[in-house]
């Protein structure tokens, strides 16, 4: 059940050696020639983590679950829009919005249905913390704890979701866990990786009516805007 929670972990950790040993790397040396010397200018010089304000763009995949004991899962793809006001150097108050669209398998029935079309779209906030960080990138922690609205009855051809093992439509429980990683391109530019755990509460209104938490792994490839204003 915890393996998305652990293969977002996974993948912020995974680049927390990388950020060190780019920083051990780093040069800020003037480059000269037979002809003279050559200034360089650095983009990533004024990267401070002082703002106050950022937002996120990116194009993200979810994997879902339609059903409670439904066997195939979902390959879905939509956006993730993040922001950030920081209340200091290290904590800020986050929120987002991310849309999952795609198709889905679906249980053996006697009306032909395969493949039908589901999505889901989730809005959540909660703190976020920055971890390690220099100017070349930093891997950011989060939490954030709201709902999901999951569509799953609009290609069924009229027939009930029990005929083919899948939720209702219905607004349920969400959270979200894992964090970002960011590479900074300039002082205000960010290219921003976003793997998560996306946890749900769904239930069913047929048979025994039962309720599911279910966990799955997310990420999203995008960029960041860090606004001029300052803490």
């Amino acid at each position: 059940m915890f393996s998305s929670v652990i293969a977002a972990v996974a993948v912020l950790g995974l680049f927390a050696p990388a950020l060190h040993l780019h920083a051990q790397g780093q040069s800020t040396a003037s480059q000269t020639s037979g002809t003279g010397t050559y200034i360089v200018v650095d983009p990533l010089a004024n990267v401070r983590y002082d703002n106050r304000f950022d937002v996120s763009l990116g194009l993200g995949y979810g994997h879902t679950k339609a059903g409670p004991t439904l066997l195939q899962g979902s390959n879905l793809g939509g956006p993730d829009l993040s922001g950030s006001y920081w209340f200091s150097k290290h904590w800020a108050l986050e929120g987002t919005g991310r849309g999952y669209l795609g198709t889905s398998g679906a249980g053996p029935n006697p009306y032909s249905i395969t493949g039908p079309f589901i999505s889901e779209y989730f809005f959540a906030a909660g703190p976020e913390w920055l971890g390690p960080h220099n100017k070349h990138g930093a891997l950011i922690a989060h939490a954030l704890f709201g709902g999901a609205y999951g569509r799953f009855e609009q290609d069924l051809r009229g027939q009930s979701p029990s005929v083919v093992d899948f939720y209702n439509n219905q607004i349920a429980p969400a959270a979200i866990i894992g964090g970002h990683i960011d590479l900074n391109r300039s002082a205000r530019w960010v290219f921003r990786i976003t793997p998560d755990a996306l946890i749900t509460r769904y239930g069913i209104n047929y048979g025994n009516k039962a309720t599911q938490t279910d966990v799955n792994f997310a990420i999203s490839v995008g960029a960041e805007y860090r606004f001029k204003k300052k803490r």
